[in-house]
């Protein structure tokens, strides 16, 4: 169980939720490594409120065509982190906060690297995410 350094929530537990990574054939594999800078990275973040007022926070990763390519191939992650807050939190900017920022600063590191690996087994070992993700600025960004 990893603690914050504020206390203000644990990590219980973390997993894999679901994974996929899909090339059709060679021609794709092909083409999507001769075009992968067409390949952007979107993040989504989502919660629930299990027993025992714990959340799982699921962050999920997909790496898409923006291009809208014919020869695609996909690749998703969901990771999924169940979590304690201070039971005397109870300001929903402060949870939301730490769901969207704190936490995330804490394990993306790890779905990232993950991920990363995953893909370049399957076949692109040329990826790289070049672009580092700040939470603060995206969650300052849609706070305001």
């Amino acid at each position: 169980m990893n603690k914050n350094k504020d206390e203000k929530f644990k990590i219980i537990l973390e997993y894999i939720k679901d994974l996929s990574i899909e090339t059709p054939n060679v021609s794709t594999l092909t083409y999507v490594r001769e075009n992968l800078t067409n390949y952007i990275m979107d993040i989504d973040i989502s919660s629930i409120l299990i027993k025992n007022k714990a959340l799982e926070v699921t962050t999920k990763l997909i790496l898409n065509d923006k291009k809208d390519s014919l020869e695609k191939a996909f690749f998703e992650i969901k990771y999924a982190t169940v979590i304690t807050i201070d039971e005397n939190l109870n300001d929903k900017n402060i949870i939301g906060k730490i769901i969207l920022c704190d936490l995330q600063k804490i394990v993306y590191p790890k779905i990232e690297k993950i991920f990363l690996d995953l893909i370049k087994i399957a076949g692109y070992p040329e990826l790289k995410f070049e672009k580092k993700v700040d939470f603060e600025k995206l969650y300052n960004e849609k706070i305001s």
